[in-house]
């Protein structure tokens, strides 16, 4: 039997390569090394996004220094792989786990550092990129990341703004002439599961900002400001970006490289199933096991495991949900085509006790799947 493992990560606790190695040791215990065993970690776009592709298809992870969301030298990275493409996390360069929870202020928190990870991909001689825009610290459009590759945003006084969010009511002008040219002879792909728009309560000041730490004034100026923001991109570009699904990612990070770089959005695990030709391998496979630190309803809706469940069950192949936690409404995963949910906890627990244990939770759980099957054979 082959069996294909694919699983997000179990955020703040395993990274998706670990939860793949928990996978295979519960089901190597019960099997005794007697299954061929498939390993692909997945992301959606967020964190793990360029460890995940450097594992699907091969390349290296380049280091950099450049400005963190709070204005300083963060160390960051991304990847290129072995046919020149580049990886980037958003997160990286301006994460919120970058930004220690008392200092949270998306008025202030900028993307200036993403666009100097683009800047030394291209300085690396790549011209195709796949950007995931999860787990952001901001909500200023994406100008900082333009301004990071040579755009200016000028306010009444012909002066370049400064950073954040709180900073995009005085744009009046786009200068777009000192713009890296080499943005022109590159294709950018967006990863993302957000299919929000711009502005508005369903934007990304609304829904987003409070867990940057936005209070219910600040979300009130940031949409404001996104709002006056697009405008003066709309007068620059001649278009409208602003409700396309998917512009209010990032604090309107998706908004600011479709406008600035002409990038396309595409759900997140789209772009991974593609690029780690996970089709073919679920093809191959007899059985597929995904899962993610927590499921419910929302898991439907373009998250990783449920792209994965989807492919699984186009070829007919039973799929498995291993997930830290079953809530609300779990159910529905079976509507699109999951075989069964299990969750990982086997007793009354703590969450910051499954945590902590969640690598041995899952090998026990895996293990305890994987005897089933053998009993039914």
């Amino acid at each position: 039997m082959k069996i294909l493992i694919a699983p997000d990560s179990f955020k703040g606790s395993l990274s998706s390569k670990e939860v793949c190695s928990a996978i295979k040791e519960g089901i190597n215990r019960a099997s005794k090394n007697n299954f061929d065993i498939i390993e692909v970690p997945i992301a959606d776009g967020g964190e793990g996004t360029v460890e995940s592709f450097i594992i699907a298809v091969g390349g290296r992870i380049v280091d950099v220094n450049v400005t963190g969301p709070l204005g300083h030298t963060v160390k960051a990275y991304y990847g290129i792989l072995n046919d020149g493409t580049a990886i980037i996390e958003m997160a990286a360069a301006a994460g919120l786990y970058l930004v220690p929870n008392e200092l949270r202020n998306p008025l202030k928190t900028t993307t200036y550092g993403v666009g100097e990870l683009i800047k030394s991909a291209l300085d690396h001689g790549c011209r195709k990129f796949i950007i995931g825009i999860g787990g952001s610290a901001t909500n200023d459009g994406g100008a900082g990341m333009a301004q990071a590759l040579g755009a200016k945003l000028i306010d009444k006084n012909g002066s370049e703004i400064n950073y954040g969010g709180e900073q995009l009511n005085k744009v009046e002008k786009i200068d777009l002439s000192g713009i890296d040219r080499r943005i022109y002879e590159s294709e950018f792909i967006v990863a993302s599961d957000v299919n929000n728009p711009l502005c508005g309560v369903n934007g990304a000041s609304y829904i987003f900002g409070p867990q940057k730490g936005a209070t219910t004034e600040m979300i009130k100026i940031l949409d404001d400001n996104l709002m006056h923001y697009a405008e003066v991109i709309k007068n620059t570009i001649g278009k409208d970006l602003s409700e396309i699904p998917g512009a209010g990612a990032a604090g309107g990070l998706g908004f600011g490289l479709m406008a600035f770089l002409n990038a396309t959005i595409k759900p997140g695990i789209e772009v991974i199933i593609e690029a780690a030709r996970l089709e073919d391998k679920v093809k191959d496979c007899d059985i597929v096991i995904t899962g993610e630190g927590n499921t419910d309803y929302q898991t439907a809706f373009g998250k990783a495991p449920s792209g994965i469940v989807k492919l699984a069950h186009k070829y007919n192949k039973p799929a498995i949900i291993l997930s830290g936690g079953l809530g609300f409404n779990y159910k529905k995963l079976y509507d699109i085509g999951t075989t069964a949910l299990f969750s990982i906890v086997d007793k009354p627990m703590k969450l910051e006790e499954a945590m902590e244990n969640a690598y041995e939770l899952i090998a026990n759980r895996a293990e305890d799947i994987i005897r089933t099957l053998l009993a039914l054979k």
